[in-house]
Formats: C-alpha cells, structure tokens, sequence
C-alpha cells in the first residue's frame, strides 16, 4: 500500500506493529542485539532483538537494556529450529516482549501462547503454502523471504520477485517482503508487488550500532556482486560470503560429503566466529545478496531516513505510461 507523506505514513503493517514507518529491522544472529533493536525503535520502525544467537539468561539481558534504553516498544525474533525455545519463550512472557517474530519452524504451537498473553505475532515464511498454514495458526502479520536473503532461506530458491505476489495471493494478513531489500527503490517494488511493508537485515548488518564485528561490517560494504553464495541445504540453507570455511564446504561436497559430514564440518559457533568475533577466513559469515549496493557503515537514523527520501524520489519519478 503505497504511502505519499512520509509524517503520516499509515499502512496494515504500521498499524498491527505501531510503528511510523512499514520497515522491520530483521533479527539477525549476532548482529541484532539490544543496541540495533533500540536505535531501530527510535528511528520509528520496528526494531528487532535477534534471540538465535542468545541463551536465555542473555536474551533477558538484552530485553532488559532495551527498555533501560528508553525503548519500550520493539521485537524478539525466535528461530524456532534451536533447542531451548521453551526457555526462551519463558523469558519473553516474564519480560513482557510486545512483538514476537518466529522464523525457520511452524508457528502453530507457540502463536496462540504468545497471543493469549497478549503478545502480537509475525512469522517468516518461504512460500505461499506456509503463508496459509501461518495465517490458519492466528498470526499477526507475515514476512515472505525471499532466497537472496542471507540467513536461513527456503529450499525452493524462490526469488523475492517471485515470491512476494504468490503470498499476496494466499493471505489476507499484513504482509512484509524480506530478501534483497536495502533501498528505497527496494521497498517501493516490493509494494507494488503487493507487500504493506519490508523486513531488510543485510544494510542494518553494516550500521554502527550493529553488534556484528567491524571485520564483518567491513567485508560487507567492501562486497561485489556475486560475493555470496546459497549453501548447505542439507542442513539449514543459509547465504555465505565467499572464504576458508565457504572452499570447505564446497570441497566436501566434491568429495560427496552427505549431512553429517557437513554438520561436523560447520560445527558449533562457526557463525559466532565470524560474524561476532571477525574471523573472516573460517567464520560463517552470512549475509544477503544485496550486500553488494553498500558502500559505508552508517548510524541506523542515518539509513532509515535515506531509506525513506530513496523511496519517496523513486515513487515520484515513476511516469504513467
């Protein structure tokens, strides 16, 4: 739903997170701390804590300090393929999270928990199938993820293009489009392809309040296109840049390594290695396609109101044919 004063931009996305602008920061492992998620809030879209790379006792810390911030209003999003999501959705509840966004995993068993507690729901979701079985659980809203994304993508490999109008079709919830988003131009088309709103994580990766390490921010503004490459779908399909631990993994595949040997391979805390900690040889690094476009690091207020002014330029250059 297209917007044209951006004071008094009113869309359903806005409306079923309360935030002025349709943008979600995504909850990206390692990148997404309380930081990201309050300076995302204060620029007036949803703001995100990413809990994938938190245990619990974390995860309340990082609540804790978002409101400690001033921040009141933000989001935790919940991968729901790791093993402590009890705890976690414990935390959430006893800390009063207002926004829950649950991803890589069905939303049935948790979405009418988190709703009964008076909690809103968004799920991420990889097609129009799981579009209609996370509308039938009583979510919110819903994130259609396109496979340019750079964290856990769909199997299908369907581009946000694509994507986007087939779960348009499919649901008649608030929808937001994710994968290969990071400008305005972006968040226009997504729009006209039938989304209220977006979800962009890679260009929040490379903000200065992102946790992320300033090796990490660095190889992700200094990306060329095709740095990244969809892998390991035998495991969790994730986008990695192109290093050590990326030649690794294709050179277990051309020995025909099979899931196990892949899940030894990547082991535990690859992607904390590098992402977290910036070891950019043989860290994980995960980041989207879109990554290329970046130039700088940059304060999140700073890429919210160029994301706006590049939307609003793009909206009125466009001509009836």
């Amino acid at each position: 739903m297209p917007f044209t004063n951006l004071k008094t931009m009113r869309n359903p996305v806005c409306e079923v997170f309360k935030i002025q602008y349709p943008i979600v920061q995504a909850g990206m492992v390692w990148c997404s701390g309380w930081e990201l998620a309050a300076a995302s809030a204060r620029a007036g879209i949803l703001g995100v804590i990413g809990s994938g790379s938190m245990y619990p006792d974390v995860l309340r810390t990082h609540i804790r300090r978002c409101k400690q911030s001033g921040v009141s209003h933000f989001a935790v999003n919940v991968p729901l393929l790791y093993p402590d999501i009890e705890e976690q959705m414990k935390v959430i509840l006893e800390e009063s999270v207002p926004i829950v966004i649950t991803s890589a995993g069905s939303p049935g068993k948790y979405t009418p928990m988190l709703r009964a507690e008076g909690c809103t729901v968004a799920h991420v979701v990889s097609s129009a199938r799981f579009a209609e079985k996370a509308e039938a659980a009583g979510v919110d809203a819903i994130i259609c993820e396109g496979f340019e994304a750079g964290g856990h993508n769909g199997r299908e490999e369907t581009t946000t293009i694509c994507l986007v109008p087939e779960v348009r079709q499919a649901t008649s919830k608030p929808l937001l489009a994710a994968g290969g988003i990071g400008s305005g131009r972006a968040m226009l088309a997504a729009m006209a392809l039938g989304a209220d709103g977006v979800q962009i994580g890679s260009r929040f990766v490379a903000s200065a309040e992102s946790s992320a390490h300033a090796h990490f921010k660095q190889a992700v503004v200094q990306a060329g296109e095709g740095a990244t490459v969809l892998t390991l779908k035998e495991l969790a399909p994730v986008r990695l840049m192109r290093n050590g631990f990326y030649r690794d993994v294709q050179a277990a595949y051309q020995r025909g390594a099979d899931a196990a040997e892949l899940r030894d391979l990547l082991g535990r805390g690859r992607a904390k290695r590098g992402m977290f900690e910036g070891d950019m040889e043989q860290g994980e690094l995960e980041i989207g396609q879109v990554a290329s476009q970046f130039k700088k690091v940059q304060p999140v207020a700073e890429i919210v109101t160029e994301l706006l002014e590049e939307y609003e330029a793009a909206r009125k250059s466009l001509r009836p044919l």
